[in-house]
């Protein structure tokens, strides 16, 4: 079935964003929700609704994860003779190794210090509660006992089904029901499986690998065969044998695998296994690493990869990150990132509403590194003290993430209790909450029983903001809390939030004048705005007219209540410009210049020092002129011209990367391995011709290239045609 994710959860985030604030999950049954100056209430969930909140709570309750990238590639350790030492779970492609080579690594592979005990063990001493293990990664090795293929661990020296193994390891812990009180080191941990969609070894996967389709014909493959291949193996690793809770998949990004076929899987999973949670990757459309995908689609959570989104996403969310550099182990990477820095990652994951997995790689002897150990043990460490903070939260109910570091939210029976992780502490050792109109209750420190001392904490409400005050929290009440200290704090009620002004106008520069409005989110306030620089007061202007400004001016603007500011202050300057001269040239010929390179990049090349394969003239800003289907390069050079002095929004969409110039001016810069993301840039412009230049690369997967441009009298549209010229 076509789940719930995008259209509800996206209903849940347009309220939320309206007035910038979570919603209490067991009220709505999502991750986010708002309330103006009156609480707003929700119809009862759909069944198809209520299902899924079923399927999740665990989930959402236990936000930390172990993953594990486990399989043929962690025998190489990274490194293949001729090929260097810089490779991990992709090596069969990375290192371009023939299937009948790599299938040599099957007689290799005796993991004979693997201990799921262990496994099981290390994730729960580190505050984990649930583990996710790679059933198949994309070389199409199995982990379990297939009766699909002998491209299995039953065909290694080993012989033991691991994922049973680990199955069991894991159920040996218990469960627990969604809210109860967890603690850490005793907690359960809930088995889970990742598994490929893509797969190198299957005769029948398409496409064959670029550099190995000369050798391995795709003639006689199936795909349709294929993917009753894949359905076969999901139902043996859903099925009561291995009991997982969540299926993880990936390589969804080919185009051999397509929307319909997402949607196909995902009804027939939730037939075979309707309690099993699977991501989007189910699917096609994801943008990339950043892990969301726009509109409705199939599955259960969103997953960024190796990055935490600025605001979250809207509704169920997860962030993977590897430990160190690789999914699988390679023994060069000592690259591991601290304990400090997972912590703070994981508190500003939780805050923003999401899960944390975080990744480790065991050697071929089947041992997570010991440096991977001792880092998730002292996450362990933090989360005994810490662990209220982050498990059964929501996300933050304040509209801007404090400087002082990140807020989750528990809600109770008479309001909620807020979680204020401190990652710098204040000069004046005061925590302001912004944007709360609620009363607060008790303030306390989450403390270590070997604290010396119990301090005394006051939170009180002022100008629309609950300040805690911890100057009176001494050295010993903080023991055992490094790296990051966590305040909780009761607030009476249902979180009352009230957003900062919002100063709004097209641009924040501007040729002869500019028009500036200033307004709230809340219609029982009023705005006060100033002009000049000055700080706004309870006498100062209302917002009502735009202002009109004429010179470089920075604008001002506070929400009161009965004479009382409600609000902070904001502020936007505003900067008059000149606009850049265009060229002098005698005369401009139709069409700008375009340079085609070849070459395998992962991001843009210095094209000064390449030679093209190809020159020619175009008046389309696209990929067309490509001299082959990946791995290449383009550069576009010329003019284009504007008819009116003005500021003009240029947009510049690409997968992979580019880079946008005026000039000798870097407009846009949307550089890097990516799927398509457009990204703007503007800049105020003279009447005439001006420099331009465009920039991108392909890798491979999918391509696009395109420009657009808007500014005055003219609507966003391709910069294309009678505009260019060289």
């Amino acid at each position: 079935m076509r789940t719930p994710s995008a259209t509800s959860r996206s209903l849940c985030f347009t309220l939320m964003a309206a007035a910038g604030l979570a919603c209490f999950a067991a009220a709505v049954g999502c991750s986010g929700s708002a309330q103006q100056s009156e609480i707003i209430t929700m119809s009862a969930p759909s069944p198809e609704h209520a299902e899924q909140d079923a399927r999740m709570a665990w989930w959402r309750d236990a936000k930390f994860g172990m993953f594990v990238h486990f399989g043929l590639y962690s025998v190489p350790a990274g490194e293949w003779p001729g090929k260097g030492a810089g490779h991990a779970e992709w090596i069969r492609d990375t290192a371009q190794i023939p299937v009948g080579e790599y299938q040599k690594l099957l007689s290799k592979f005796n993991p004979t210090r693997f201990d799921a005990t262990e496994f099981a063990r290390i994730a729960q001493d580190a505050g984990m509660r649930y583990l996710v293990i790679t059933s198949k990664h994309h070389d199409g090795f199995c982990l379990f006992d297939s009766q699909q293929t002998d491209w299995d661990v039953m065909s290694t020296p080993f012989r033991r089904d691991i994922m049973k193994e680990l199955s069991d390891a894991c159920g040996k812990l218990g469960t627990i029901t969604p809210g109860q009180k967890v603690i850490v080191g005793s907690q359960p941990v809930r088995f889970c499986m990742y598994h490929s969609i893509m797969d190198w070894h299957q005769s029948d996967y398409l496409p064959r690998r670029p550099w190995e389709k000369a050798g391995r014909p795709e003639a006689a493959a199936d795909f349709d065969r294929y993917t009753t291949y894949l359905k076969a193996q999901l139902a043996e690793i859903t099925g009561p044998k291995y009991d997982p809770g969540l299926i993880w998949f990936d390589g969804e990004w080919e185009p051999t695998w397509t929307h319909a076929r997402g949607g196909d899987l995902a009804k027939y999973m939730r037939t075979i296994a309707p309690n099993v949670i699977f991501n989007n990757r189910i699917d096609t459309g994801r943008d990339g690493l950043a892990g969301g995908t726009e509109g409705t689609h199939y599955g259960d959570y969103e997953t960024p990869e190796q990055t935490i989104p600025e605001k979250g996403f809207p509704g169920d969310w997860e962030t993977c990150m590897t430990i160190n550099g690789n999914w699988g182990y390679n023994a060069a990477d000592k690259d591991f990132k601290s304990s400090e820095d997972l912590i703070k990652k994981l508190c500003d994951i939780a805050g923003k509403g999401g899960n944390f997995l975080l990744n480790v790689g065991p050697t071929g002897e089947g041992v997570i590194p010991p440096e991977s150990v001792k880092i998730l043990s002292e996450m362990g460490q933090w989360m005994r003290i810490n662990g209220d903070s982050i498990y059964g939260t929501v996300r933050s109910p304040l509209a801007a993430t404090p400087s002082w570091g990140r807020v989750t939210m528990k809600p109770t029976a008479t309001g909620a209790t807020l979680y204020l992780h401190e990652f710098v502490p204040p000069a004046d050792g005061k925590l302001v909450l912004g944007g709360l109109l609620n009363e607060p209750g008790r303030a306390w420190l989450l403390q270590s029983p070997a604290s010396s001392n119990i301090p005394f904490l006051i939170a009180e409400r002022k100008d629309g903001q609950i300040i805690v005050d911890t100057t009176n929290v001494t050295r010993g009440s903080l023991t055992g809390t490094r790296p990051v200290a966590v305040y909780a704090v009761e607030i009476i009620g249902k979180p009352d939030l009230i957003n900062p002004p919002t100063i709004g106008a097209g641009s924040d520069y501007f040729l002869e004048s500019i028009e500036v409005s200033a307004t709230a989110d809340r219609t029982d306030v009023q705005v006060r705005v100033t002009s000049d620089g000055s700080t706004p007061t309870a006498r100062s202007p209302l917002a009502g007219a735009p202002i009109k400004l004429t010179g470089t001016s920075t604008v001002l603007a506070r929400s009161y209540r009965d004479g009382k500011a409600v609000t902070p202050v904001v502020s936007r300057t505003f900067t008059k410009v000149t606009p850049q001269a265009a060229a002098h040239v005698a005369a401009v010929n139709p069409m700008l210049t375009l340079d085609v390179y070849e070459g395998e990049w992962d991001k843009l090349p210095e094209f000064d020092s390449l030679k093209p394969v190809k020159t020619l003239l175009t008046g389309d800003i696209n990929t067309s002129a490509a001299s082959r289907k990946e791995q290449y390069a383009l550069r576009y050079t010329g003019f284009f011209k504007v008819e009116t002095a003005g500021m003009y929004d240029l947009s510049l969409t690409s997968d992979d990367g580019s880079r946008l110039l005026v000039g000798n001016k870097v407009l846009i810069d949307n550089d890097g391995l990516h799927q398509s993301i457009e990204k703007r840039g503007v800049i105020a412009l003279a009447m005439g011709w001006h420099p331009i230049t465009i920039e991108m690369f392909q890798e491979t997967g999918g391509a696009g290239l395109a420009v657009s441009i808007s500014g005055p009298g003219m609507n966003k549209q391709p910069l294309a045609k009678m505009m260019l010229g060289h």
